[in-house]
């Protein structure tokens, strides 16, 4: 019986675990230097095929967001290859002892950092994350089998195979990075399946793809999240302070899952400053969501919805609720938050110390924008996703979460009485 695609490309990235997990630093950071400069002088082979993607995009109408996210250009390129530049000046956690200890009888046990094995991507309409994952993965001596979506199908393809064509002149071997080119659904439920040869799952899209993965794998799955982030406008926020922060979290990039969907404000501070608040963020072409206080304070704010406190808009629409205290706004965040980024403007330090310890989020910020949820800006550099679990990894997913630890332990000839 003859191989599937999935299954074929899964054993080729698994016959190359043996082979990474004996490379030294210096190789694997000389592998990303090599995809690194290949991108850049496939540059103009790379756009033509991500223009494909556009032009079949624009035919089935894609929203603005999803435009944004598949789009690819000489800028956003060259800030892909500088990732892979930033991977190489940060230390290989592979190896890294994490402890170490010797037992009364002698034995000496490490902790010690060890790739994960092979890696299975599973992600919606950003080609990005093509380099960014086989980047990450290849740094920390994992291999990688990518499934992005059928919308990035020629972008992703075009990029897996300058990432390839650029390891076969390097110690690492072509075979750690896959792409899955079949754009059957089936082929995700392969992908989700193949335990023994997939050590665990990354999915990274909208909540439809998350959830289908999180229910149906029977790989172990390293959850990311969606972004329902919310602002909470406290009443000792600064005006100038918060108008910033709010303008930024929403507009800065709004595709992205690290901006913000729900502006919380407390009554006291909405009474004197949300009418001017919202007037700066319609100037910039927000569209105002309001809960019936809102709405009075706010002439141009159209009615919220139920459905406007669970949505992650990824657009220039942004849901505004007034409420009378700290407890309400912790309470709504809860009822509707997605464990993603949560945010505090606040001159009183008890005021963000209780809404630290009352968010259960991966990121809790206190008089800054949630648009700093993010590898890079944490100092990690390229990110694989942002989970959203407690388990394994939580936050922003660097080189130390696609990491697992080995016990090694030493002996002089002890046996078990």
């Amino acid at each position: 019986m003859e191989q599937s695609d999935v299954r074929k490309k899964a054993g080729l990235a698994r016959s190359s675990v043996r082979q990474l997990a004996r490379l030294e630093e210096k190789e694997k950071n000389a592998a990303l230097e090599a995809i690194a400069d290949a991108m850049i002088r496939h540059t103009g082979e790379i756009l033509r095929e991500n223009e494909k993607d556009l032009a079949a995009g624009e035919t089935v109408g894609i929203s603005a967001a999803l435009t944004d996210r598949l789009t690819l250009t000489e800028k956003r390129l060259a800030e892909m290859a500088e990732g892979l530049h930033q991977l190489c000046q940060l230390p290989d956690p592979i190896g890294e002892v994490l402890e170490m200890r010797e037992l009364e009888n002698g034995l000496q046990i490490e902790k010690v950092r060890v790739p994960l094995g092979v890696i299975g991507m599973i992600y919606e309409a950003r080609p990005n994350v093509t380099v960014d994952a086989a980047g990450l993965a290849l740094k920390t001596g994992n291999a990688i089998v990518l499934r992005g979506s059928s919308s990035a199908f020629h972008s992703n393809r075009a990029l897996t195979g300058v990432i390839q064509q650029a390891l076969t002149n390097t110690a690492l071997p072509p075979t750690a990075v896959q792409l899955v080119e079949e754009r059957e659904r089936e082929a995700v439920q392969e992908l989700m399946t193949a335990n023994g040869l997939i050590d665990v799952i990354i999915p990274r899209g909208g909540a439809g793809l998350i959830q289908r993965v999180v229910q149906e794998s029977t790989v172990p799955v390293l959850e990311t999240g969606v972004g329902n982030c919310h602002l909470y406008v406290d009443q000792a926020a600064d005006v100038d302070m918060a108008r910033e922060i709010v303008i930024n979290a929403k507009t800065d990039r709004p595709a992205v899952c690290n901006a913000a969907e729900t502006v919380l404000v407390h009554r006291k501070w909405a009474e004197s400053h949300l009418a001017e608040l919202c007037e700066a963020l319609s100037k910039c072409g927000v569209e105002i969501r309001g809960c019936d206080v809102a709405r009075a304070l706010v002439p141009q704010a159209k009615a919220a919805t139920a459905d406007d406190w669970d949505t992650e808009y990824l657009d220039l629409v942004l849901a505004v609720k007034v409420v009378n205290s700290l407890a309400e706004a912790l309470d709504h965040i809860e009822n509707h938050g997605t464990r993603h980024s949560e945010a505090i403007i606040t001159q009183d330090e008890e005021a963000a110390r209780t809404f630290f310890i009352g968010v259960d989020a991966a990121a809790v910020y206190h008089n800054a924008s949630t648009r700093f949820t993010d590898g890079g800006q944490f100092g990690f550099g390229a990110e694989i996703g942002i989970s959203t679990q407690k388990l394994h990894a939580r936050g922003p997913m660097g080189l130390k979460e696609m990491t697992s630890y080995q016990y090694r332990i030493h002996g002089s000839g002890q046996i078990r009485g």
